[in-house]
């Protein structure tokens, strides 16, 4: 195996913290593979980049030797991860996270080597526990250790409700590294105090506790709040190749040296060249969760699309428009129909004033006007979309 300072250094960056470093170099010092914790609840189908930046930390794990424990939290899902919430998780159906499930593990195999990865599901205990059983596991946990966790301290202070089902949340992902005899589990800044009950449940049982290692909440798309669906500022794993480099060309230059080491554990010289670099980037997501051809192939049709400006000679989506031809009401349906994006009356009269709209060559500089697109028009709608009138 690679010695144990080498291991250090690549599984140190792009982390926040290790709890401890010492425990984890002693732990690299015993010369067997480590067995390395990551939980994943299933609440929602498809997975996006921000699921990966701790994906990406497991595989460093598995390329250096150790063993990847992915626990599907098919019965923590039921409660829902409390952390960084200002609200009670909307509670899901067993059926509906062992659906879920199916499809975040074959997204999950894009990342992580499925030959070095172990998938448990939590509810193979916790579904045969008995109610004094539980009680035992509750009591090991005090009710002021749970309130120091800010997100139910600020829930409190606010007023807003704390369910009791949701403290058992830390005790039974901690639990799990007991069950699993982890030697590490990592997670986001906002799992530290989970991943701290996980060491204390283990030293009650015996067992050497497990390294805590946090890795940062990756940023989305507009540069200040942390990656989500419901922010509407992510890179979907599962969407198409097109759309995955689109997405990509979007973000920062300030934020594409973040995407670099959270992503890919690698730090982007000072000296590249910003376009180059962003490039880069969008190819190799797309190659990781699609193919080389398809990467070759958005990167060949963005530049023709953009750097060339020759869209004519584009793969564009095919747009039938509706009755309403007036422009807003023409570009909001684009957006929708082609491309799953709702755009705003706002946000669509902020593009026309910043010339972003065209027909053709023709830019539209009156949102109140209507349009007679023809068939074979090219419906240009922002910097990375575009679609041809059907």
């Amino acid at each position: 195996m690679t010695s144990v300072p080498d291991q250090l250094a690549l599984l140190k960056r792009g982390t926040v913290q290790i709890h401890s470093e010492k425990d984890l170099a002693e732990k690299l010092a015993l010369g067997r593979p480590l067995r390395v914790k990551l939980g994943a609840d299933p609440t929602a189908p498809d997975l996006h980049l921000g699921h990966s930046v701790a994906l990406e930390k497991l595989r460093q794990f598995q390329e250096l030797g150790h063993t990847a424990v992915l626990i599907i939290g098919d019965f923590t899902a039921m409660i829902g991860d409390p952390s960084g919430r200002s609200t009670t998780r909307p509670p899901l159906t067993h059926q509906q996270i062992i659906a879920n499930a199916t499809t975040y593990t074959e997204q999950v195999f894009k990342i992580l080597d499925r030959d070095k990865t172990e998938i448990v599901y939590n509810g193979t205990w916790f579904k045969n526990m008995t109610f004094t059983e539980v009680v035992k596991l509750n009591s090991r946990v005090t009710l002021q250790q749970m309130l120091q966790r800010e997100d139910f301290r600020n829930r409190i202070d606010a007023g807003s409700e704390v369910r009791l089902h949701e403290l058992q949340y830390p005790i039974m992902q901690g639990w799990d590294s007991v069950m699993v005899r982890a030697d590490v589990e990592l997670g986001g800044t906002d799992q530290l105090f989970n991943l701290l009950v996980g060491r204390d449940l283990q030293k009650e049982e015996g067992q050497s506790p497990q390294v805590a290692i946090t890795v940062p909440l990756l940023e989305g798309l507009d540069g200040v709040k942390k990656m989500s669906k419901s922010y509407g500022n992510y890179i979907g794993l599962s969407e198409p190749a097109s759309e995955i480099f689109g997405k990509a060309m979007s973000i920062s230059d300030v934020l594409m040296a973040r995407y670099y080491l959270l992503l890919f554990g690698e730090i982007l010289p000072s000296d590249a060249h910003p376009m180059e670099a962003k490039k880069a980037l969008a190819a190799r997501l797309v190659a990781r969760y699609h193919s080389q051809a398809e990467s070759d192939a958005a990167r060949a049709d963005w530049d023709t699309r953009f750097s060339k400006k020759d869209l004519s000679s584009a793969e564009l989506p095919i747009f039938q428009p509706g009755a309403d031809l007036r422009i807003l009401a023409l570009c909001a349906q684009a957006y929708q129909d082609c491309f799953q994006v709702t755009k705003s009356n706002a946000d669509l009269r902020r593009l026309v004033e910043g010339k972003s709209i065209r027909l053709n060559d023709t830019v539209l500089t009156d949102a109140k006007s209507e349009l007679a697109p023809a068939p074979g028009d090219i419906l240009r709608l922002d910097k990375k979309h575009a679609v041809r009138i059907g």
